[in-house]
């Protein structure tokens, strides 16, 4: 029988606003049930916050749920927090401590970090150094089997977290942030983690923790900034989330992926110094955008069922080439149109042509960079395969059939099918099985697949053989996207549990 999940609020910096903090908090568990705690980060008290707090303090006024704070981040409100291993500071509301991990009955693990980053050894009462990092660092991923925390609760964001996500708004996320906190979000592997101190709500999207086709699948991280409580600009400042811990849950289920999933954007140092290494796969090249145009509840990625090992492993015979110039077909590359996305696997994903033929016309494309079929892993190919039946399925549902065609000539990036490596081939696969390969001996037709099928012998559309002359403005493409996807679903093997 599956854990029950843990129902959670996270909020930003209170600054002494307690009835405003707990005032929302009673009104939501009024309209969505009970919570099992809350999780303050950022500035938990003011200069100003002694009237409001002498009530809490003194047990005049009580919390209305278990309430976890972070320490001071100034020397103002260093006196609030006695003792720097954690304490209750009043009913129901508990000071975690300078560093360290909470781990309750129920199994989850909170790991936090107090303060702000400080240059001095050892640091302020209000901040924390490199050497608290290590040690909180060392202390965790010396656990045996160490997969990571549940949760990470740190003030500062960490910096760079932008990197290859969604816009941070006004927040320059290369600039402001902690990089301690960055190399701690990058160790420990938090689910969630939560900061503030910039006045701003920040959802980031999801970034993986393993490099894909190298690393055995990982779960992925969360970062989520919050705001102040009542600002005068509605911000968000409260979160709800419900959470399994991680020692609960199901391996599979741990590592699924979510279709907006990004590259770690804390990885920039290690690709640094493998640079004088041969890339497997274009996710490697620092300055690559990686996230997708699509519905965040949408879809998730099936995981390799612990098939895949470490680096030590090979995965295949040969390195695949690197692309000699922009790959428009790299998912990690920024040439990648990515609002035609339309199914993401672990190896392969699903795309919309560009142009396309007919408005389902779609592309099977690995991940990585790969010239051809002959090129691909083991796993690769039975994703391809997997693609391949659903699709079949999917057409056969609509009262269609499909052929299936790929070029190896004059092509960068594999989109679709076979012969040893380095051979200029053409390659046709029909619904029926049926198979036709043609070795490439001179000069050829690079748009043969496509104008053969578009002739009056077939679709009857020869004013489509140059998906030049067929491509739509953005807009509509992404909505052909999203129908495409939509009826896809019952049929696409990555949504399955």
């Amino acid at each position: 029988m599956a854990a029950a999940p843990l129902r959670v609020l996270a909020c930003g910096d209170v600054e002494g606003r307690l009835e405003t903090l707990f005032g929302r908090v009673r009104a939501i568990q009024g309209k969505s049930g009970r919570f099992d705690m809350l999780l303050c980060v950022g500035n938990f008290f003011a200069s100003t916050s002694e009237t409001e707090w002498a009530e809490y303090r003194t047990g005049a006024k009580k919390a209305p749920i278990p309430t976890y704070v972070l320490g001071a981040n100034d020397q103002e409100t260093a006196h609030y927090f006695p003792d720097i291993s954690g304490c209750e500071l009043a009913e129901n509301i508990t000071y975690l401590g300078r560093r360290g991990l909470y781990s309750g009955t129920s199994g989850l693990q909170i790991a936090y970090l107090s303060g702000t980053e400080s240059q001095d050894e050892p640091a302020p009462a209000h901040s924390f150094s490199a050497k608290d990092v290590a040690e909180l660092k060392t202390s965790l991923l010396s656990t045996p089997n160490f997969k990571g925390v549940d949760i990470l609760l740190t003030s500062p964001w960490p910096r760079d977290v932008g990197t290859f996500a969604n816009s941070a708004g006004e927040i320059d996320t290369k600039k402001c942030g902690s990089k301690l906190v960055s190399d701690l979000a990058a160790s420990l592997k938090p689910r969630y983690h939560f900061a503030a101190l910039k006045k701003a709500y920040y959802e980031r999207l999801p970034y993986r923790n393993h490099t894909v086709l190298q690393e055995t699948p990982q779960h992925v991280s969360r970062f989520i900034a919050l705001a102040d409580v009542g600002n005068a600009t509605k911000k968000k400042y409260l979160y709800a989330f419900s959470i399994v811990p991680m020692s609960l849950m199901d391996p599979a289920e741990l590592v699924k992926q979510p279709q907006d999933v990004t590259e770690n954007p804390y990885r920039k140092s290690q690709t640094e110094a493998q640079k004088t290494k041969p890339p497997l796969c274009a996710e490697e090249e620092p300055a690559c955008q990686f996230f997708f145009d699509l519905n965040k509840h949408r879809g998730t990625k099936r995981p390799l069922d612990g098939k895949e090992g470490g680096n030590s492993q090979p995965k295949q015979a040969r390195k695949p080439p690197q692309p000699t110039g922009p790959c428009w077909f790299c998912l990690a590359s920024p040439e990648v149109e990515k609002h035609l996305v339309v199914s993401i696997g672990t190896h392969c994903y699903l795309a919309l042509a560009k142009g396309g033929l007919l408005p389902d016309h779609v592309l099977i494309l690995p991940i990585g960079h790969y010239q051809s079929v002959v090129d691909l892993s083991a796993e690769v190919v039975e994703e391809v395969t997997k693609y391949k039946s659903a699709l079949k399925e999917f057409f056969r549902s609509k009262g269609k059939r499909y052929v299936l065609f790929e070029r190896n000539y004059r092509s960068q990036h594999l989109q679709l099918q076979v012969a040893q490596p380095g051979t200029p081939y053409f390659y046709v696969e029909l619904d029926t099985g049926e198979k036709l390969f043609h070795r490439i001996r001179g000069r050829f037709p690079l748009h043969f697949g496509r104008e053969v099928l578009a002739s009056e012998a077939l679709l009857a559309l020869p004013q489509r053989a140059d998906w030049r002359r067929c491509a739509a403005e953005r807009a509509e493409e992404a909505a052909q996207a999203r129908a495409f996807r939509r009826d896809f679903q019952p049929f696409d093997f990555t949504l399955r549990d």
